[in-house]
């Protein structure tokens, strides 16, 4: 049985913390859990199921409980999210995902948080002190199922157009266990799989496709049903199950809307603490 997951920390539960080519450290700071997984080796992206490059894993308190937009929570994650962008240049922020669908809506509610600020230019700019802002761009894409259009293809011609130096992808995520929803936020430069986790594959945006790097960002928000049922019954047992119709199903958590709510402002707070860092996070808050 495939046990489908987005997350490079369960990937590496499943295929053991011993696979050469693979550099892994943990550490914490604000309550929060903070690990470090760099996929060196072909041979470690053969064995761990995701591509080359860093992993970043933050596990937190449940996002049912409440934060404000200062917490040394922000600044810890934007630091992170800093690390692994260019010094200077435009960056985009794309929120992937259908906004009409809760637990798909993360990359949209994420994009409605971040200070787009590419237009803010010029005198006024200067006269009102907003000169030291980095400029940023932000588009939702949809999904193609909306628009006709792949993703990829969407972000590909916006970024022909505008030239930015990053893409920064925002999506909901899948993990193979329900104790992680909502509590865990990955970030990583190996790019995206939009629909992977839940079966749906995508085209890939990455810095192959997409011609700059990718940063892509995003909390874990559905368990496909079958992993779910394999973890609980056991791998054996899992061919006696049965779905309607082999139908892809996933299981999501009774308080859906509150998590994705959450943790859209939690990922938007964060983006605009890495992307604006000459700033005090209690100015940009002013400023949204």
């Amino acid at each position: 049985m495939q046990l489908r997951t987005d997350l490079a920390i369960e990937a590496r539960e499943i295929a053991g913390d011993r696979v050469a080519g693979m550099d892994y450290h943990e550490y914490r700071e604000h309550g929060m859990k903070i690990s470090r997984l760099t996929v060196k080796t072909s041979r470690a992206r053969q064995i761990l199921g995701k591509e080359l490059g860093t992993y970043i894993t933050v596990e937190l308190p449940s996002l049912t409980d409440n934060f404000s937009e200062t917490d040394g929570r922000v600044k810890t994650i934007g630091r992170e999210i800093r690390r692994l962008l260019p010094v200077n240049g435009l960056l985009l922020v794309a929120g992937l995902g259908n906004e009409q669908i809760t637990p798909d809506a993360l990359g949209p509610k994420t994009g409605a948080r971040v200070l787009a600020t590419r237009h803010i230019t010029g005198e006024l700019a200067r006269a009102t002190g907003l000169d030291r802002l980095r400029p940023v761009a932000v588009m939702n894409t949809g999904v193609t199922g909306q628009t006709g259009i792949e993703t990829g293809e969407y972000i590909l011609s916006v970024v022909k157009r505008i030239k930015p130096t990053a893409v920064i992808a925002v999506d909901a995520l899948a993990s193979r266990r329900v104790e992680r929803l909502g509590c865990t936020l990955q970030i990583s430069d190996a790019g995206i799989s939009p629909g992977a986790g839940v079966g749906n594959h995508r085209v890939r945006i990455d810095r192959e496709t997409i011609g700059v790097p990718v940063i892509a960002i995003g909390v874990p928000t559905v368990v496909d049903a079958r992993t779910f049922a394999g973890d609980l019954i056991g791998e054996a047992r899992l061919h006696s199950v049965s779905f309607p119709d082999d139908r892809q199903m996933v299981v999501i958590p009774r308080e859906i809307d509150l998590l994705t709510d959450r943790a859209s402002r939690l990922l938007g707070f964060s983006l605009n603490a890495a992307m604006q860092n000459a700033f005090e996070l209690k100015d940009l808050v002013s400023l949204m």
